[in-house]
């Protein structure tokens, strides 16, 4: 008997979803509640579960597809089973013809019934690439295969220049045409996620007079104090110690001293906040998302880093709530873990002002008439400048430099 798999609850004004991938195909086996396809919302992505332990179906929409909320998607064939195998054919997505040769070339075959989970986007890294995913331990969802964990295993295989015959020497006429026959262009449609990251971005930047201020804070102390402190951190409280857990503290402290900076514009009136839930940009597969630290005030260190660890494991796996995307009145954004030097951040709206993070590089500086080499940071406070004045912009920068710069300003909060 064939059971309806319809799209679930997406949400609170969340009506539709597009189709991102199967993860099961027509005649795979599936248990119930096992994940059988993933939607992607505004904010995240949603996995659909089997209603029930069977046989997939057919499929009802295609990937790329706009679903609504209880509408059809697919069918399960309730208590059957799964025809069997004989030897696991090369799945047809992973065969390509060959380059430099007239018969198709076979790709390594993917262990049992991963090759059926496979993404497009990850089929197509395994085939470029060259790597056999069955030597490729995942670390998606249910050790599901990412193109990460794809490109981090064609990086550990030894070079085979070393080794291949160097190839004979291209005619010229052969080399006349090469460039247009290398040339290629892909065209993938936009991610319901990217879409309106897009559009909220674009928005704030017509709403919001947007303006942003800079400083400059010394890592020493933190540095000191997390490698003092780190193994016994780690120990008591089962979370590694890193620099967000200060910089949220002590933006909190800061956004206590400067109200408006945590405060938002709702048409002619001004809403000021006496609590802090902070926006952290966290990166996931599809793009940034930004779950929401609540009550970070009243939070501890350790709490901070713990929460924040458990955004980034849920980011990648895909598994944040809505409702854990939803509010903040502050945002803090760390480019730093990418390298960056300096940015001018986005404000989230309908917040007012958003907290950048640069990397840490050793600069000289001037400390008591000497010149010394101190490990630095650039701090950027984007904010709408219809509201926080230069003033407390600059205001509240320096008193995140001072806490940042003198730890023991959080712990008795001055």
């Amino acid at each position: 008997m064939a059971t309806e798999v319809l799209v679930p609850t997406l949400g609170e004004s969340i009506a539709e979803a597009t189709l991102g991938e199967w993860l099961k195909q027509p005649g795979d086996a599936v248990a119930v509640d096992e994940p059988i396809a993933s939607l992607e919302t505004d904010k995240v992505s949603v996995e659909v579960p089997s209603p029930v332990a069977g046989v997939m179906g057919e499929h009802a929409v295609k990937v790329g597809d706009t679903v609504s909320v209880g509408a059809l998607i697919a069918t399960v064939d309730a208590g059957g089973s799964a025809p069997a195998k004989a030897e696991a054919p090369q799945p047809a997505a992973l065969q390509e013809p060959s380059a430099n040769q007239g018969a198709p070339h076979q790709a390594p075959a993917p262990f049992g019934d991963q090759a059926a989970a496979l993404s497009p986007s990850v089929r197509r890294a395994v085939l470029e690439l060259g790597v056999d995913p069955a030597q490729v331990k995942g670390t998606g969802k249910d050790g599901r295969l990412t193109k990460e964990d794809v490109a981090a295993a064609a990086q550990a295989k030894p070079s085979a220049a070393a080794t291949a015959p160097a190839p004979a020497p291209a005619s010229a006429s052969s080399n006349a045409g090469s460039a247009g026959a290398g040339r290629k262009e892909e065209r993938v449609r936009m991610t319901r996620l990217r879409q309106t990251v897009a559009r909220r971005l674009k928005e704030a930047q017509d709403t919001a007079a947007m303006l942003t201020t800079f400083n400059d804070v010394d890592m020493t102390a933190v540095i000191e104090a997390r490698a003092k402190y780190k193994d016994l951190f780690e120990k008591k409280h089962n979370v590694r110690l890193g620099f967000m857990g200060f910089f949220v503290k002590a933006a909190c402290m800061a956004l206590k001293d400067i109200p408006s900076v945590n405060a938002f514009i709702e048409g002619d009136e001004i809403v000021y906040h006496d609590y802090v839930d902070v926006s952290v940009a966290v990166s996931a597969p599809n793009g940034l998302v930004v779950p929401v630290i609540r009550d970070a005030q009243t939070m501890s260190v350790a709490t901070v880093e713990k929460t924040i660890g458990d955004f980034g494991r849920r980011a990648k796996d895909g598994t944040l709530k809505m409702d854990e995307m939803r509010g903040g009145t502050f945002t803090i954004s760390n480019g730093g873990v990418f390298g960056s030097l300096m940015s001018t951040p986005i404000i989230n709206p309908p917040q007012s002002a958003v907290l950048g993070l640069h990397r840490i590089e050793d600069r000289p500086v001037v400390r008591d008439g000497q010149v010394v080499v101190r490990p630095m940071m650039y701090l950027a406070l984007s904010y709408d400048h219809r509201l926080i004045d230069g003033r407390e912009a600059v205001t509240f920068l320096v008193a995140l430099k001072n806490a940042i710069e003198d730890p023991t300003r959080i712990l008795i909060d001055l």
